[in-house]
Formats: C-alpha cells, sequence, structure tokens
C-alpha cells in the first residue's frame, strides 16, 4: 500500500484525468434508473461488454420493473444466460423488480440505504446508481479503484470502504463527481493488474509505484 498523497499532488492528478477526458461516462448501457439498477447488479463478476450484450435485447422487452416481472425468471435466465452466474442474479432482479412494484410504486429510490434493501444491491451498485443517474458524488470502489487507489497513493485503504473514504477525504470537491469514473478507466486501460500501462500513463512522474513497466 502507497502512502497517502498530498493534496498538490492528487489536484494535478486529477487535472491531467479531467484535460485527457472531461466528462468520463460508466460503460453499462441503461435507459433509465431501473435499468441502470439492474445493469449494475448483473455486471459483479462480468465484463461491463458481456453485461451489455446480454441487455441489449433484454432492456428492449423489460425495461421497467413491471415488465420484467411479466418476463418472470425463466425469461430473464434465457436473456442473460451468457453472463456468469446468471440464475442468482436472474432470481435477484425478479425479486428487486417486485420490491420496486409493492413498495416502492414502480420507481427506483434514490437513497444509498434503500438502494442496499434491494436483492443483489451492494453499496458499489448503489454508488454507482446514485453518481450515474442522480449526480450524487458517491464513490463506487471497485477492484480497479481499490488497485489503483493503494498502488499510487491517491486513495489508499486496507478494504474497500477505506478506500471510498479516502476518496471523499482527499481528492478535491471540483473532482468528486468523476473521481470514480477517471479512477476506473485509469485501472481497466492503463494501471492493470499484471502488466501495467506506464509507458503510456499521464501520471507516471507522479505515481510512487516502484515497478513500473516502460
Amino acid at each position: 500500500m502507497a502512502k497517502q498523497l498530498d493534496y498538490h499532488t492528487i489536484r494535478e492528478i486529477f487535472t491531467r484525468f479531467q484535460t485527457a477526458e472531461a466528462e468520463p461516462k460508466g460503460e453499462l448501457n441503461h435507459v433509465n434508473a431501473y435499468t441502470l439498477v439492474v445493469a449494475v447488479a448483473l455486471s459483479a463478476q462480468a465484463t461491463d461488454a458481456g453485461v451489455n450484450k446480454a441487455t441489449d435485447a433484454l432492456f428492449k422487452i423489460a425495461d421497467t420493473p413491471d415488465k420484467m416481472l411479466a418476463l418472470g425468471e425463466e425469461g430473464v435466465i434465457e436473456q442473460i444466460k451468457t453472463i456468469g452466474l446468471y440464475r442468482n442474479k436472474a432470481k435477484n432482479v425478479i425479486k428487486l423488480s417486485r420490491i420496486l412494484v409493492e413498495e416502492y410504486g414502480g420507481e427506483v429510490p434514490n437513497s444509498r440505504a434503500a438502494l442496499e434493501s434491494l436483492p443483489g444491491v451492494g453499496r458499489k451498485t448503489a454508488n454507482v446508481v446514485l453518481n450515474m443517474w442522480w449526480g450524487h458524488p458517491s464513490q463506487a470502489v471497485d477492484t480497479h479503484i481499490f488497485r489503483v487507489g493503494n498502488r499510487t497513493g491517491i486513495c489508499p485503504g486496507k478494504d474497500v470502504v477505506a478506500v471510498e473514504r479516502a476518496i471523499e477525504d482527499h481528492i478535491p470537491v471540483d473532482f468528486q463527481h468523476h473521481a470514480h469514473h477517471w479512477l476506473i478507466l485509469h485501472g481497466r486501460y492503463i494501471c492493470k493488474a499484471r502488466k501495467p500501462a506506464c509507458g503510456a500513463c499521464l501520471i507516471r512522474d507522479l505515481c510512487p509505484f516502484e515497478d513500473k513497466t516502460e
């Protein structure tokens, strides 16, 4: 775990990220808050590309909780069977859809606690939805952010909650809204787990990682 970087270094890092891509976007396809919840829930232990391929057809026929319930668990399984853990995920999609209909009038709630109460929705999923749909500067820490945060010292922490807190505490407020997207994309395409592309890294000169590649 790298030492926590200072304010000025972090500001320079995110200034570079912002200059390179001012409006980073999540890569999961969705058409409303409900389909975003479903897509993020399906993305656990799966790639965004794989989820998008499956949900392209699914969301054309079931883009609301009512329509998903009408499709039924077996119907959902048929649509998402290319995704890992598809049976359990289909069960959760039906359960959360029923709760949304029965307890929230078919609308997706916008508090973290309410979102986390839905089957298959954890803290990371809730934070993604709050950030991407409602514009709340919540930080969804996945494996990419956990790795980047600890490797670079941007937001080190021994668990995902500690990393989330480090982002909130140390990254300047004007970068908070897009912070987790910049970090995810950096981890996914540059600061990769096995062989980071340090030669193409925007922040190479600011990163304390000792085993840099060319």
